[in-house]
């Protein structure tokens, strides 16, 4: 039993990096277009738990596919594609 509660614990040997890529610019909804943090975010980054960089770095990841999403679909829509090929991770297009 001892050796299965030890398997599961993960070491962390390494510091979780920042994933600041030097944008730092904050977009329409307050995100930086960058990295896509929140300024709290940012500011606080150095003083959170490796537990909260995680989940501050799944959210930027979430927070990023929802702006290319929007992009995508902004695109498509002033470019008159209203059917086109879609990928697997892509919604269908409504019937309206």
């Amino acid at each position: 039993m001892t050796e299965q509660k030890s398997q599961s614990q993960q070491l962390e040997f390494f510091e979780i990096p920042s994933p600041c890529i030097g944008v730092c610019e904050s977009g329409p909804r307050g995100f930086c277009k960058g990295c896509y943090r929140s300024r709290d975010e940012r500011l606080y980054w150095l003083k959170v738990d490796d537990a909260t960089k995680r989940k501050i770095i799944s959210a930027c990841a979430r927070r990023k596919k929802a702006v290319l999403t929007r992009a995508r679909k902004q695109q498509q829509k002033e470019m008159g594609e209203s059917i086109g090929q879609f990928t697997l991770f892509d919604d269908p297009p409504s019937s309206e």
